[in-house]
């Protein structure tokens, strides 16, 4: 079974970057998808981030649109989701997931397409 781990998390100020990282144990397959998604106290869970391997494309939500970046590493089977700009509202436990299927662009940033969880990573944006 694929193994996610998210790291990178931590405490900044308002305005200021984190890198989080996805590391997978494997890509099963060439085309896969990695997806970022978070979780603030007594919010459910949103999808924030996704590229998909076979074509390079991502996807990203309007809360986070110009601000985060999500690429592929050059080496490996890591993921990166650099996040500049931080405001308070982004903070929460950050998850990264994979799915193995033909996500569609529309169905990038829904929990619903991954079958591979990593545990969090937190993320706290102090004001």
């Amino acid at each position: 079974e694929v193994q996610l781990q998210a790291s990178g998390g931590g405490l900044v100020h308002a305005g200021g970057s984190l890198r989080l990282s996805c590391a997978a144990s494997e890509f099963p397959r060439e085309a896969i998808t990695i997806g970022w998604f978070r979780q603030a106290p007594g919010s459910e869970r949103e999808g924030i981030s996704a590229f998909r391997t076979w074509d390079a494309v991502s996807n990203y939500a309007d809360s986070v649109r110009g601000r985060f970046t999500v690429a592929k590493g050059t080496a490996g089977n890591t993921v990166y989701l650099q996040m500049d700009n931080l405001r308070p509202e982004d903070t929460g436990l950050y998850y990264c997931a994979l799915d193995v299927g033909h996500v569609t662009y529309t169905r990038m940033l829904d929990a619903d397409e991954y079958q591979f969880w990593g545990q969090g990573t937190q993320v706290t944006v102090s004001s």
